[in-house]
């Protein structure tokens, strides 16, 4: 929710400030949201994540979420951009999203893979390109760093668009839903969701058509 309310107030205003370049726009209209946070947004986002209590947030000594934050929503980020992927998005105007997500899904989904499969592409794609902040929130960089290798090694082995590539993404899938596993790629998953979300926005490249069949695969 953090990464598509903004992106949703931003599309209102995307739209109108051009039309022909869509995402263009939207990114522009999204900066201006971003700009207009509140010290009021950032009380009511840190009530929000109190209420959802994540599990390994941690203590920070500048605007910890378990106080009452005086900064405004973009300047909350923008103190945990170095340490959480949602916040980095909101310093930097969701250059993640527009710029390695968005590119990503899109490719894919012109490219013909159903959306099942471009979402996986688009995941794998984003935790191969940085370790991802709430693994290594919840456990450690180290094993941030080795679910990334993971990543990597899938789309090298030819991701989803080879026998080989899904084979090896079966195996990270498994050893990712083990019990015992507590590396949970949460933070890519937001940002392939967000991207997911940007992607309708401006189309969707055939929306109402993407199921994956035995025909697709």
């Amino acid at each position: 929710m953090l990464l598509l309310a903004p992106l949703a107030r931003a599309a209102l205003l995307g739209k109108r400030k051009a039309p022909g370049l869509f995402f263009a726009g939207l990114r522009d209209a999204l900066r201006e949201v971003l700009e207009a946070t509140t010290v009021d947004d950032a009380r009511d986002v840190y009530a929000a994540i109190r209420l959802a209590a994540p599990g390994g947030l941690g203590r920070v000594e500048a605007q910890d979420v378990a106080n009452e934050p005086d900064v405004t929503l973009l300047d909350a980020m923008r103190l945990a951009a170095d340490r959480d992927a949602v916040a980095r998005e909101y310093a930097t105007a969701f250059e993640t999203t527009f710029e390695t997500a968005v590119p990503a899904l899109a490719t894919a989904r012109r490219d013909g893979l159903c959306w099942d499969d471009a979402i996986v592409e688009t995941f794998l794609t984003l935790l191969a390109a940085a370790p991802d902040t709430h693994v290594a929130r919840r456990s450690s960089a180290a094993l941030a760093a080795q679910v990334s290798r993971r990543a990597c090694t899938a789309l090298a082995a030819g991701g989803i668009r080879s026998a080989a590539g899904r084979h090896t993404i079966d195996e990270m899938d498994r050893a990712l839903r083990d019990g015992r596993n507590i590396a949970n790629p949460g933070a890519s998953a937001d940002l392939t969701a967000a991207a997911i979300f940007v992607v309708l926005l401006g189309g969707g490249w055939d929306a109402t058509h993407g199921g994956c069949d035995a025909t697709t695969r």
